[in-house]
């Protein structure tokens, strides 16, 4: 970017971000500016070699792009306090679930906002995010956003519609994996298998299901029954999955995720 960066908001998600942009070499430390209202996060930006400002207002007249990286429930708070800030060549970036960007446009006056929906592995440069566009967002400007999320991972361009609903699918599921690894491990301990063993073969055999899933060319369902011998160990511990219902809490969990994002949306 040719101009700074700013986050409002200087948490994990922040980090993340700002890892990828930096080491994509879309910005230096020093032309990204960070406001947080946490003494420490702000010195640990300030180690990293960004700059601080004071508050969020400041950030915006600083900055032609900002992040808005606090939670939903900050959210009017924030958008209230850089009104006076915003000029026309502003753009917001909102990472907040269930923010739209038509609210952010309204309680901001800012009149050009990507909304985004990132996960947590983007801070190991493995994200997978979900944005979408407001109306008056130029082709340039979208793709510069595109390109610093692109920077940590992949990246699918959405329907605003959908946003919600996307959150189950990648911004929230990483919780749904490592609570399945939890599972495993705990399982496997109760069978002797040493737990840092147990680690390693479950994320490696996550990790390679995960490349046959994108690179095989086989469905899911494919896939299931060329680890499925006749009569063998896998059907049986489908067996259970499927009696106890594994894919429909899985769903249920799934519309559980989006009805809380409807509670939260603005």
């Amino acid at each position: 970017m040719k101009r700074s960066v700013g986050f409002i908001g200087a948490g994990n998600m922040a980090t993340a971000i700002i890892g990828g942009i930096v080491r994509s070499g879309i910005a230096e430390p020093s032309e990204i500016v960070v406001c947080d209202k946490s003494a420490e996060k702000c010195a640990l930006m300030q180690e990293k070699g960004c700059r601080v400002a004071a508050d969020a207002a400041e950030t915006v007249r600083l900055c032609r792009t900002v992040f808005l990286a606090v939670k939903p429930q900050n959210y009017a708070e924030v958008l209230e306090s850089v009104r006076p800030a915003v000029t026309a060549e502003k753009l917001f970036v909102s990472i907040a679930a269930g923010i739209s960007t038509a609210y952010v446009a309204q309680e901001s006056g800012c009149e050009k906002v990507i909304r985004v929906m990132p996960n947590t592995p983007l801070l190991l440069g493995a994200g997978a995010t979900a944005l979408c566009r407001g109306k008056r967002v130029s082709d340039e400007e979208f793709e510069q956003v595109r390109a610093i999320f692109a920077a940590s991972g992949m990246v699918e361009v959405l329907p605003e519609e959908q946003m919600n609903a996307v959150i189950a699918v990648n911004g929230s599921s990483p919780a749904y994996v490592y609570l399945m690894a939890k599972a495993m491990m705990d399982g496997a301990a109760e069978q002797g298998i040493d737990p840092a063993t147990a680690l390693r073969l479950i994320a490696g055999t996550l990790e390679g299901s995960a490349k046959m899933l994108t690179d095989s060319g086989h469905s899911p369902d494919e896939l299931i029954r060329m680890v499925s011998s006749p009569g063998g160990t896998t059907l049986k511990a489908l067996d259970v999955l499927y009696e106890r219902n594994f894919e429909s809490a899985l769903k249920d969990a799934m519309q559980a995720c989006t009805r809380r994002a409807e509670e939260l949306g603005r």
